[in-house]
């Protein structure tokens, strides 16, 4: 992987509004490059400040990072749970609904019909907790936000889903 073909193949897909990526999106864009050399080309470029690393295999443009802090979180959960329904609840949202007074700075809360689990990125963590909701009951719980990746709780939702998981209602 040459540095002017990533940044070229960068800039287009950030026209696009791509600018979180895993490093299958990465490979798609370079086939002709083995793991070996893709993995030696990825440290390079994170090395030099093309790429961001923001988690195990999920990389950030770094040359377009500053223009989209407002949806990264939510693009890098999105690009950790490839192909699983995920939503935005828990204290992330009963913040912006005004239920509760603590603005959660340091975690991004999220459930999701894939595996729990914390992954920590060069912005915040990012707290994935499993339901048992069926993909139509989530989407009746949930909003889609125009430009958000991820649907976002109900007010309603989100508290039932504090309650149900047994979190702290303090």
């Amino acid at each position: 992987m040459k540095r002017m073909e990533l940044i070229t193949s960068l800039m287009n897909l950030e026209r696009q509004g791509v600018f979180v990526l895993t490093k299958k999106d990465i490979g798609k864009l370079f086939p002709l490059e083995d793991e070996k050399s893709m993995e030696k080309s990825l440290q390079r470029m994170v090395k030099d400040g093309l790429l961001i690393k923001a988690a195990r295999g999920i990389y950030i443009n770094a040359l377009v990072a500053s223009r989209h802090k407002s949806w990264m979180l939510e693009n890098i959960a999105k690009a950790l749970r490839p192909g699983k329904l995920s939503y935005v609840s828990f204290e992330s949202m009963l913040s912006e609904h005004g239920v509760i007074s603590q603005i959660p700075l340091s975690r991004l809360t999220v459930m999701n019909t894939g595996a729990s689990g914390i992954h920590d990125t060069p912005c915040e963590s990012i707290e994935f907790t499993h339901t048992k909701h069926s993909i139509p009951e989530i989407l009746d719980r949930t909003i889609f936000v125009k430009d958000c990746p991820l649907r976002i709780a109900k007010k309603q939702a989100a508290v039932t889903d504090l309650l149900q998981e047994g979190r702290n209602t303090e």
